[in-house]
């Protein structure tokens, strides 16, 4: 049975992805540290884990694997759901996969060398957009399909 892991702290796509997941009657695990309004669907779930550094992370990597649809910025967490076997997007639709995983990866740890190397580097990051919710939107309904078959 599949089941829909949102990373939810700093997601920008929750109610999105409770509207996909409804949709395909799919459970939905929200995973956060607290501080996010419940919903009501009976197919969402609230997920409090304790406060600390990757305890969210932790928890939805012991758990997706193959059949399931893994929401998430955090490129280490979808590097080991996509090893587990899970479908993984991004909050732009991107899609990471055993094929891309590798080179996302080593983008995030370059880029983190480079900010480190350079601390009075400001900004950087693109804004999120009516393209990317429609992107993400896309992306989540095809992999919920492939991940259902």
């Amino acid at each position: 049975m599949t089941t829909l892991f949102i990373d939810a702290d700093a997601c920008p796509v929750k109610a999105e992805a409770e509207r996909v997941a409804t949709r395909h009657k799919v459970a939905m695990k929200v995973v956060s540290n607290g501080g996010l309004r419940p919903s009501q669907n009976p197919l969402v779930e609230n997920v409090i884990v304790d406060a600390g550094p990757d305890v969210a992370d932790m928890w939805i990597a012991e758990r997706a694997g193959p059949g399931d649809v893994v929401i998430t910025g955090d490129i280490p967490l979808a590097a080991k759901c996509v090893e587990a076997g899970a479908r993984v997007l991004k909050h732009n639709g991107e899609a990471l996969t055993a094929a891309n995983i590798g080179n996302v990866l080593a983008t995030r740890d370059l880029m983190a060398d480079l900010r480190a190397a350079d601390p009075f580097r400001q900004g950087g990051g693109k804004g999120f957009t009516k393209a990317d919710r429609s992107r993400f939107l896309d992306a989540l309904e095809r992999e919920l399909r492939a991940a259902q078959r």
